[in-house]
């Protein structure tokens, strides 16, 4: 069963204006200059303001009623009656984009106006053009080929994106101690993409500072290669229709994920 063509072609559009708009300040220090504080409370970037223009500019010209939740300027409802809501990180991977390190995304989910359900995610590395994406009962999908997690079942041979360093930093020691590898990459949403397509077993971020914006396109993804995605309670990972609320996660391909928890548990 094939994704909707229609809404896949809707988001490379979305990606290819982001990729086109920001391709003459990659890789330089203008693109990491501070333009203001965005709706989620962290400093928007240069390079995160000209993505975002270029994406508003396409949904201007679509025609739709579309609401927007965005990492930069928070909620944009364009026309009277929106018929689906767009989350939207309009770059992944800030730092990484700014210094010509070649992994960083757009992150793109779509569902009702009310955010009662998602329904498509997507997520596309605007460096080399790698995309991701999934469709609410149809699967997940790599450059068009169908998706799985890995089938890794022991937590001791286990290749972890960690997210833990400043804030809760010991919550992470006894996982460290209990995986083969650990890898950070410094974009949540491919990351993300990368437990759904068996390149990494898990990803956990106990920093509780994840947000909508940052993980609803890779949860729907990965659940739909497979995977696992929770709270660090290991709750069903509940995200709140508002760009600000943080949230701890812990994503895997599931044969571990109990023991992930135990060792990261509050």
């Amino acid at each position: 069963m094939s994704v909707s063509q229609q809404i896949l072609e809707f988001c490379d559009l979305l990606a290819e204006s982001a990729s086109n708009a920001i391709s003459d300040i990659v890789g330089t220090e203008e693109a990491f200059r501070t333009v203001y504080v965005g709706a989620d409370g962290t400093d928007t970037k240069l390079i995160d303001d000209v993505s975002e223009k270029a994406i508003i500019e396409i949904l201007k010209a679509d025609g739709r009623s579309i609401r927007l939740l965005s990492e930069e300027l928070g909620e944009v409802v364009f026309g009277d009656d929106p018929e689906f809501t767009i989350i939207l990180d309009p770059i992944d991977g800030t730092y990484n984009v700014a210094n010509d390190i070649p992994f960083y995304g757009i992150s793109i989910a779509i569902g009702t106006p009310d955010l009662s359900s998602t329904y498509f995610g997507y997520v596309r590395n605007l460096a080399n053009g790698d995309t991701f994406y999934a469709e609410s009962g149809k699967g997940a999908y790599f450059n068009d080929k169908r998706i799985s997690h890995s089938k890794c079942s022991s937590l001791n041979d286990f290749c972890v994106s960690l997210y833990g360093y400043r804030k809760n930093v010991e919550r992470t020691v006894d996982l460290c101690k209990n995986v083969r590898r650990i890898r950070i990459f410094g974009s949540v949403s491919l990351e993300l993409c990368y437990v759904a397509s068996g390149r990494l077993d898990a990803f956990v971020d106990v920093r509780g500072s994840l947000r909508l914006v940052d993980v609803a396109a890779g949860k729907l993804i990965i659940e739909e290669s497979g995977g696992i995605v929770t709270d660090g309670d290991g709750n069903t990972l509940k995200l709140k229709d508002s760009v600000i609320n943080p949230v701890y996660m812990v994503a895997s391909n599931g044969c571990a994920h109990s023991d992930i928890l135990k060792l990261v548990m509050r």
